[in-house]
């Protein structure tokens, strides 16, 4: 448990700009900080190449501050999580990626709570594919977590931090060597509050619904806990992604194992509907889900981007970066059985 910093009540609209500008250099300063911690404690024979380790550097800043205490637990429609929004905008307009609508942040309604205002946003944005034309990806992640309980920040680093920095340095590599086809961004809101972020994207999508050939999503991608394992779900219920995932598994420098998606399992062992990309699933669209077991500090105040591994981190985005390149080369095979098993 941590005791709770007084923070002040920055609203989380107009006022958003005057936290960033409040709470980002501090953060800079910690990021750095946990950065150059997490690499000094490595053990000699850990050291990866030069490329792994800086972007297991790139990673842990970003997450570094995503999952800050001033974030306050990024709940969904309180300022802490405005400020959470503000800190991944800030990066897409500093990385040239752009929305896909007029807007990087999408309204969406969530459920009223003391603290709390009842509308959150997704943040969305679009890296285009060389062709131009034909079906397009969707890379999601969740940007919420639990907020503020009691004299407690919640921060969420692994849950769902991770995934929403995974997909910035994503958005990154697909800017600098893009892809044939389209790559929508998604950052999700209120997923720990009934996916209510991702069902809104589903109802309301900003590209016909019939154009979106896959949907690959991840939450909690950074932890190393139960065999440093990081799994794949939904070939059960879409073999015709299984080929090619175990494509990109084959060069992975992270253990890659297949499975949590067998219908008839214990709600715990069947990840279908855990994450957001259960709402690609109810209309239809295929997914992949990637993430790792639960771990110790699941849901509990010390999931803190100081426990996590860089190494292990920068593996599991290498290994996303080479899966969507492979479904990227597959993606009009993707989109005929896609269309062949609605």
């Amino acid at each position: 448990m941590r005791s709770r910093a007084p923070t002040p009540d920055f609203g989380w609209t107009e006022r958003t700009a005057a936290a960033q500008r409040t709470v980002v250099p501090f953060m800079a300063r910690a990021a750095a900080i946990a950065v150059w911690l997490a690499f000094a404690s490595l053990p000699a024979h850990a050291q990866t190449s030069p490329a792994a380790d800086a972007l297991g550097t790139q990673l842990l800043k970003r997450l570094t501050a995503l999952a800050h205490d001033s974030m306050e637990g990024r709940g969904a429609g309180t300022p802490g999580g405005a400020r959470g929004r503000a800190y991944i905008e800030q990066e897409l307009r500093a990385l040239g990626v752009a929305p896909i609508g007029a807007s990087y942040q999408v309204p969406v309604r969530v459920r009223a709570r003391p603290g709390a205002d009842t509308l959150g946003a997704n943040v969305v944005a679009r890296v285009p594919g060389r062709l131009g034309t034909g079906p397009a990806l969707v890379l999601s992640a969740h940007h919420d977590h639990l907020g503020v309980r009691g004299d407690s920040v919640y921060n969420g680093a692994d849950d769902d931090a991770s995934g929403s920095v995974a997909l910035l340095s994503l958005a990154e590599a697909f800017k600098r060597q893009p892809l044939d086809h389209d790559v929508i961004f998604a950052w999700f809101e209120a997923e720990e509050s009934g996916m209510l972020g991702s069902r809104a994207f589903v109802e309301k999508p900003p590209v016909p619904v019939e154009q979106i050939a896959v949907n690959v999503n991840l939450d909690m991608v950074s932890r190393h806990e139960g065999g440093g394992t990081l799994w794949v779900a939904g070939t059960s219920h879409y073999p015709f992604l299984l080929s090619i995932a175990e494509s990109a598994a084959a060069k992975a420098t992270v253990p890659v194992r297949f499975g949590h998606d067998t219908p008839g399992g214990s709600a715990s062992d069947n990840w279908t509907s855990s994450s957001d990309h259960a709402s690609f699933h109810r209309a239809k669209i295929p997914f992949l889900y990637l993430g790792v077991e639960d771990h110790p500090d699941y849901h509990k105040p010390g999931d803190d981007a100081s426990k996590v591994d860089p190494r292990f981190f920068a593996s599991t985005v290498s290994f996303a970066e080479a899966l969507v390149r492979a479904l990227d080369a597959k993606l009009g095979e993707v989109h005929k059985s896609r269309s062949v098993s609605r």
